[in-house]
């Protein structure tokens, strides 16, 4: 009888080593608004990516786990991040997720000049999405365009942009006034029944326009420059019969304009005047007998040079994540009743 043979000894596996990827930052106070308090913008990003990130200090990111891809869009995100703090802006959970959204646009910003709106002795503002930098270049681009519409959902950007380079230009007074209209309309309450005079009844419909601007300029400067007459908000009614000289003009909520009125204040320009329209089809208070003015204008100046038209989408929603998928589940639901727009 042969000897049994004891049962051979197998091998543990070798646990498997967890493959990790560092980050050097020089700027470590640059570094800490980043990484956000108690980690919470790393945080976001390993949610989103699948990846893990410690900041052991030193100026150090280490991105652990997940696969390559993952890791090199982390190292993006955290890259385009840091660059954009070099500018004096401030990092938030908007500003992280803006940017992780990006990542499917193409490439991430690491030196975003092209995007950011500085404004002397107020706030600085970086576009955030793919369509908010087309947005801020068109604004720029002084040589090649005139007039800028800025379309989309609510959201986007297209109006607090406008107005941080508009009281920008005004501060490094490169226009002698900055003019901001809308259309008062009645969104379900009537303008008659509203107490005071005509001020005070269109106040509470240019109240957006007049915190936007508190929020770039500081609400002390706001108030001196609108004392002594730089910056004036009124309804598109007043600009009737007005030539608009030295001027950046803002036509704020155009859905809202008829025809009529998107002609008359369009041809408002004067000699070295700019003008950005912004509004969003989808949105518009208008009776079904009254069309918008503003998709007309949008079709028959397509092809007029000096004009620019940049459409936002729901990729560039950075107010809040949920309003992203609101204004989604508006348009699938539009889709599927084929079309037709509900007032």
């Amino acid at each position: 009888m042969s000897p049994v043979k004891p049962p051979s000894k197998t091998r543990s596996a070798k646990p498997r080593r967890e493959v990790s990827e560092g980050l050097h930052f020089d700027d470590v106070e640059r570094l800490r608004a980043m990484v956000g308090a108690g980690d919470r913008f790393l945080i976001l990003i390993e949610e989103e990516l699948g990846v893990r990130l410690s900041a052991p200090g030193g100026g150090q990111i280490v991105i652990a786990a997940g696969d390559p891809q993952a890791r090199d869009d982390a190292k993006r995100v955290l890259k385009g991040l840091y660059a954009s703090l070099a500018h004096g802006l401030t990092c938030d959970e908007a500003t992280v997720r803006a940017a992780l959204r990006m990542l499917d646009g193409g490439d991430l910003p690491t030196q975003p000049d092209d995007g950011v709106i500085r404004v002397p002795r107020g706030a600085s503002l970086i576009a955030r999405t793919e369509g908010q930098r087309a947005y801020v270049r068109a604004l720029k681009n002084e040589k090649a365009y005139d007039l800028i519409f800025g379309v989309g959902p609510a959201g986007t950007g297209k109006t607090l942009l406008a107005v941080a380079y508009g009281a920008s230009m005004l501060v490094q007074r490169k226009f002698e006034k900055l003019i901001i209209t809308r259309p008062a309309v009645e969104a379900g309450e009537k303008l008659g029944f509203l107490p005071g005079d005509l001020n005070e009844k269109v106040d509470p419909y240019l109240l957006p326009v007049w915190d936007a601007l508190a929020d770039t300029l500081g609400r002390a400067e706001l108030e001196r420059m609108r004392a002594d007459g730089r910056i004036e908000v009124a309804p598109i009614a007043f600009m009737r019969g007005r030539t608009l000289n030295r001027a950046f003009v803002i036509v704020d909520e155009a859905q809202n304009t008829s025809r009529a009125q998107m002609q008359m204040v369009l041809t408002r320009l004067g000699e070295g005047s700019r003008m950005a329209v912004t509004g969003d089809p989808s949105q518009c208070d208008l009776l079904p007998r009254d069309p918008s003015g503003l998709p007309h204008a949008l079709e028959i100046l397509a092809e007029t040079k000096g004009v620019a038209a940049i459409r936002f989408t729901r990729a560039d929603v950075v107010r809040h994540d949920l309003v992203a998928r609101i204004v989604a589940a508006y348009e699938d639901d539009l889709n599927k009743r084929g079309g037709a727009r509900t007032s």
